[in-house]
């Protein structure tokens, strides 16, 4: 049986050598591409793929909130992190969302090819150059029970915490969400209660340093 592959990265030369790489293995297919997290979230619930391959990095929603959204709806869905970043937030970030295997960009196309088995096979499969981070993360959850003030944020929070710090107007947040102007100003008041931060400026330093955006992220140039 083909296996159906959704490829969400923010470039699209990576997706183009992706879908060429894939495509000329047996019995895998690519069924769609999306820029961000959002599309992501919108092609699994379309075309309903047997396994993503997810950046974190990416506009809009990022990798890891987009994996949770994803794995709510559809928890069968394999999801591989397909990432630059080696950095343990990343890393923790994306195995609390439920992605099955965790690959570095720089790793040689064969081990993804053999992530890709590993998932549809029900295994987790994780690079071996990060595996020191995911121990070193266990025995620290093992001796440090502290509670982040990011993790009191609900899943909307974080999506709104995200487009506030890109630089989304409110208004431009509210029409992509689907919710009141309203609406969006109560999620933001809310944030900044639990975060006791009281300012874009803070806001987006937060979403930066949690992983939420990134450096090199598209953010749009807009302004509140």
């Amino acid at each position: 049986m083909c296996t159906k592959i959704l490829l969400a990265d923010d470039h699209e030369i990576t997706r183009d050598g992706l879908k060429a790489l894939i495509e000329n293995q047996p019995g895998m297919k690519v069924v769609g591409e999306a820029e961000n997290g959002r599309k992501a979230v919108e092609l699994a619930r379309k075309f309903k793929p047997d396994v993503i391959i997810m950046d974190i990095s990416m506009p809009d929603l990022n990798g890891i909130d987009a994996t949770r959204q994803i794995l709510s709806e559809e928890p069968d869905i394999k999801v591989i992190a397909l990432s630059m970043y080696s950095d343990r937030r990343y890393i923790t970030g994306m195995l609390k969302a439920g992605v099955s295997a965790y690959l570095l960009k720089n790793c040689a196309f064969d081990e993804l090819v053999r992530a890709i088995t590993c998932v549809k096979n029900n295994q987790t499969y994780m690079s071996h150059r990060i595996a020191d981070t995911v121990v070193k993360e266990y025995k620290d959850y093992l001796t440090n029970s502290e509670t982040s003030p990011f993790e009191s944020l609900t899943d909307r929070e974080r999506e709104v915490l995200q487009l506030i710090a890109e630089g989304v107007k409110t208004n431009n947040i509210a029409e992509r969400l689907h919710v009141s102007v309203k609406t969006i100003s109560t999620h933001r008041q809310q944030i900044m209660k639990k975060l006791n931060l009281y300012s874009v400026a803070e806001l987006t330093l937060f979403a930066l340093r949690e992983g939420l955006i990134f450096l090199n992220a598209e953010i749009e140039k807009t302004t509140e």
